[in-house]
């Protein structure tokens, strides 16, 4: 079985590094020339990804020795680009600023996990909210209830410490957990919606829709045929994010 390494495609972390003084310069006027404070903002969502993705490949590690099974296929990164970030303070009448964004905004950092699996979604945002240093702030599942366009997945708004030399920062990190057939509609979908002009966009619209129908039911059978297979030889994810459970609580009681 593949090892964390190959299931971590380097090629896929699409995490931005701390913004350069030119891209803060250009983008200054966005946020009323708060250039240093909004760098040094983007530096510690930078750094709270960082510490979510050490998370979530350290428990891809573990479940891969203990359990010979990687629950998650591979992870991407992102920090909305600033113009993004202004509309979205823009439409919801909230002030473009330093203090705003980081106020009002729960999604400026983001963490992508695919995995395999429907359960593997459920397992793996247990194991992470499950830590004693993750503090749960929002869940929105759009697998159980689906968006009106056919979106689906797991949605997670979690906050993180992160250490500095001078102090400690709790920081908020979106993650969304999906299977790898709902990341490929989600990408889809993602173009027509940002595609300035669409051709017969209902007519796409309502296919997408369709195929959102067919990939849920192909995701439900697959995780069946999975568990047929397994059943003889080895515990479904579930019972290993159980144990892990237990072991993270005697961790805490001692």
């Amino acid at each position: 079985m593949s090892n964390l390494p190959e299931k971590i495609i380097p090629e896929r972390m699409e995490i931005l590094n701390t913004i350069d003084i030119k891209e803060v310069a250009d983008n200054a006027q966005l946020f009323l020339g708060q250039a240093v404070q909004y760098q040094e903002l983007m530096m510690m969502y930078d750094c709270a990804i960082k510490e979510i993705r050490t998370k979530l490949e350290v428990l891809n590690t573990e479940l891969s020795v203990r359990y010979q099974r990687n629950p998650i296929e591979f992870i991407s990164c992102r920090i909305k680009k600033p113009i993004s970030i202004a509309k979205k303070l823009q439409k919801n009448d909230l002030p473009v600023s330093v203090e705003s964004l980081e106020r009002n905004l729960n999604d400026i950092a983001g963490v992508r996990v695919i995995c395999s699996f429907i359960d593997d979604i459920y397992a793996v945002a247990s194991m992470l909210t499950n830590q004693d240093d993750i503090k749960l702030i929002e869940e929105k599942d759009y697998i159980k209830a689906p968006k009106a366009n056919g979106y689906r997945s797991l949605h997670l708004i979690i906050e993180t410490p992160v250490y500095f030399s001078d102090q400690k920062r709790l920081v908020r990190v979106e993650v969304q957990i999906r299977t790898i057939a709902m990341d490929f509609w989600a990408s889809l979908e993602h173009q027509v919606n940002y595609k300035k002009t669409v051709s017969n966009e209902e007519e796409i619209m309502e296919e997408l829709r369709e195929c959102a129908e067919t990939i849920a039911a192909t995701d439900q059978r697959m995780l069946e045929i999975r568990n047929k297979i397994n059943a003889d030889s080895s515990r479904p994810l579930e019972a290993d994010t159980n144990a892990f459970s237990r072991l993270q609580k005697m961790k805490l009681s001692i």
